[in-house]
């Protein structure tokens, strides 16, 4: 195999035995000098579309050069098993604990033949950082928790006439005209809230954040975690109530937070969305789409969706955007698009490139 030097976002990316990566709406954890690259296991054709393996997991010390470690989380053979072959188990992240000396994967879960309808968190755990990792749990998040920026008249259970209500609608998880926007989180309170495309967040002090796609879509959630990382905390609050972002990645500069988010259109690729915010659980603002250039590419991220956001080690205000050109006729053949992020004005951006190396962030 030779040797990479660039990133060529959209191309085939062979690992060190020649084979594509296997690792489709991943994240990147650094640890001890070495990025894991960690990401949902694809088989081909529109099966591949659930999980049949589990979590891939690939190791570099470059970023262009992936070595295959195998699997991290395999699916469970038993038809009892919330994680058992043929669930669908998207989005892996994976943190490290460094109380506990744990490593912590949290994914979006939905157990066999019943489609998106659960919207669980799972959570699994391993010792060392290439697994194997132990399945925990299937959870919804912060039941019997109210949104910490909710006012308290609106910190109630449906009634029976607003379940009634809500029975009549639509809201399968595109935007609809009349989406409920104060109903779903009220009518979820005590089995807990509706979990779907999610990331992880560490920020400076150690605290951890579960970030997720909530209420049929329509409303993301920033839960913090407990200090071992496998529980929500019992503090969240709703982001943009009825616009409709998923596919959260986060970052963090000059102090203030950043949400790279996308529409919710299916399969299809949309214009990606920023949000920022000055404290994790403040005001979130929305601010447009970050990509620049001509108006096809930005108008469909590329031909992506954002996955994660990877600080580079060694070098200043260095981020990837990462993110997936799905393929859902043939899942396997999914592409990773990776594009450095630019600041202006302190604002993350993103433009295309063909191809590019690690060099773009020296002349910072």
């Amino acid at each position: 195999m030779s040797t990479r030097n660039s990133f060529r976002p959209g191309e085939l990316w062979p690992d060190n035995s020649g084979v594509h990566i296997n690792v489709h709406g991943g994240g990147v954890l650094f640890h001890d000098g070495v990025y894991y690259w960690f990401g949902e296991h694809k088989i081909a054709g529109e099966a591949g579309n659930a999980a049949h393996v589990g979590v891939h997991v690939y190791s570099s010390r470059d970023l262009y050069n992936w070595r295959d470690e195998g699997i991290a989380l395999a699916v469970s053979d038993d038809p009892h098993s919330p994680i058992t072959r043929g669930c669908i188990l998207e989005r892996p992240k994976v943190i490290f604990n460094p109380r506990t000396k744990k490593f912590v994967m949290w994914f979006h879960l939905e157990p066999k033949g019943n489609g998106y309808s659960d919207s669980l968190s799972g959570v699994a755990v391993a010792d060392k950082v290439t697994g194997p990792f132990q399945f925990l749990r299937a959870l919804r998040p912060n039941a019997g928790v109210w949104p910490l920026n909710v006012p308290d008249a609106d910190k109630r259970e449906l009634s029976a006439a607003e379940l009634a209500r809500l029975s009549d609608m639509d809201v399968a998880g595109a935007p609809r005209p009349w989406y409920p926007k104060q109903l779903l989180f009220r009518r979820d309170f005590a089995g807990g809230q509706m979990a779907r495309d999610l990331t992880l967040f560490v920020d400076n002090d150690g605290s951890a954040y579960h970030i997720y796609a909530s209420e049929g879509n329509g409303t993301l959630h920033i839960s913090q975690l407990t200090d071992d990382f496998l529980q929500p905390a019992g503090k969240f609050i709703r982001v943009l109530p009825g616009r409709f972002n998923e596919a959260p990645a986060m970052l963090k500069h000059g102090g203030k937070y950043f949400l790279l988010t996308s529409d919710c259109t299916g399969w299809a690729p949309n214009a990606a969305r920023l949000l920022a915010a000055d404290s994790i659980f403040g005001q979130w603002e929305e601010l447009g789409n970050p990509c620049i250039g001509p108006g096809e590419q930005i108008a469909n991220t590329f031909e992506s969706q954002s996955t994660f956001v990877l600080p580079v080690q060694g070098k200043r205000d260095a981020y990837i955007f990462m993110a997936d050109r799905w393929r859902e006729q043939n899942a396997i053949d999914g592409r990773y698009v990776w594009l450095p992020i630019e600041f202006q004005h302190g604002v993350p951006t993103i433009s295309w490139r063909a191809e590019w190396d690690l060099s773009v962030f020296d002349k910072r």
